[in-house]
């Protein structure tokens, strides 16, 4: 299944006031695209809007409500006439032991992370079977592994491939011409750490290595128009999802270091973070304590799987060429 090229999409992006969603929005808009924005917080979409001129339209949203995201539907019709591709990437996270976390913690996270997904989900998707189009969720390799200290945003990522992977079973059922990818980026340099509400005694940060969050934004735009099933952004983390599929005991037996991994060494600067209020939006990177990856060859390879063949199969015969070449003749 093959879309529209890109310059001729609309794209409707969730989590668009920050991190992967508003580097997406951007992308999108640079390559050609009309967007529209949602995300909760007014003052930078209607800033990011007014950047990307006219092609771009916002709509102020909480996805985990439904009648939010019909609204962000509505607006794409009326400003657009529709939509091509519709992006799921609004999420949260709560840091710290499942024990002390409140149950209106673990709920809005919930419906923002699953609900929010579901909610986008079955609204795009009751628009793109009559015209055809692209649904990208964005999960996690949380979507494959456990993560201590941020239990609730590891059960929602395995929820949301669970849920995406049965939405496109039954599009697939019915014939619909709608495409459905999951990306699963491993830790990306956003500031989803400094927006998380945190229970812990420390500033919480990602585990290494770090990618950027333009690597995810070209993931998810290359899906618009050359749809893949998953797309695991960062070669690390599919390392990690890997290895934990080989031996699964030995990767809970790396619960401390992977605690560690998550707190730098200052105390905590924001406890409540955004998860019940949209706050320190606007930004698309965050503040790492360590340097970030400039790129993933594993994501870029998987994107362009026949030209990376390609390259092999060249450098092969090269190398074989090479051995030959130097290969002592017979005796004469």
């Amino acid at each position: 299944m093959a879309h529209k090229p890109l310059h001729e999409q609309v794209i409707v992006v969730t989590g668009a006031s920050s991190g992967i969603g508003l580097a997406t929005a951007r992308m999108a808009a640079e390559r050609g695209a009309r967007v529209v924005l949602a995300a909760r917080s007014e003052d930078v979409l209607a800033r990011v809007a007014d950047e990307l001129g006219p092609k771009a339209a916002y709509v102020v949203a909480d996805v985990g409500r439904r009648e939010d995201v019909q609204a962000i539907a509505a607006k794409a019709m009326a400003t657009f006439g529709g939509f091509d591709t519709w992006v799921n990437v609004a999420g949260l996270t709560v840091y710290g032991p499942l024990r002390e976390i409140t149950h209106e913690d673990h709920e809005r996270l919930i419906r923002t992370n699953l609900w929010g997904t579901v909610n986008g989900s079955l609204v795009a998707v009751e628009h793109l079977r009559e015209r055809g189009g692209a649904l990208i969720n964005v999960g996690s390799i949380a979507s494959d592994l456990a993560f201590p200290f941020q239990g609730l945003y590891a059960t929602s990522k395995h929820a949301v491939k669970g849920f995406t992977d049965t939405v496109r079973m039954e599009l697939i059922a019915e014939g619909a011409p709608v495409s459905v990818t999951l990306v699963k980026p491993a830790s990306i340099d956003t500031p989803l750490p400094n927006r998380a509400r945190n229970y812990m005694d420390r500033e919480p940060t990602l585990p290494p290595p770090i990618y950027p969050p333009e690597e995810v934004a070209n993931a998810i735009l290359h899906a618009a128009v050359h749809p893949q099933r998953d797309i695991f952004v960062g070669g690390g983390g599919k390392m990690f999802v890997m290895g934990k599929e080989f031996a699964p005991g030995a990767y809970d037996e790396l619960a401390p270091a992977i605690i560690a991994l998550q707190k730098r060494s200052e105390r905590p600067r924001d406890p409540e973070g955004a998860l019940h209020a949209p706050r320190h939006a606007g930004a698309v990177r965050g503040d790492p304590p360590v340097p970030v990856m400039r790129t993933s060859a594993y994501t870029r390879a998987t994107l362009h799987p026949l030209a990376t063949a390609a390259v092999l199969a060249a450098g092969l015969v090269a190398t074989a060429a090479v051995i030959i070449g130097t290969r002592p003749g017979p005796r004469r």
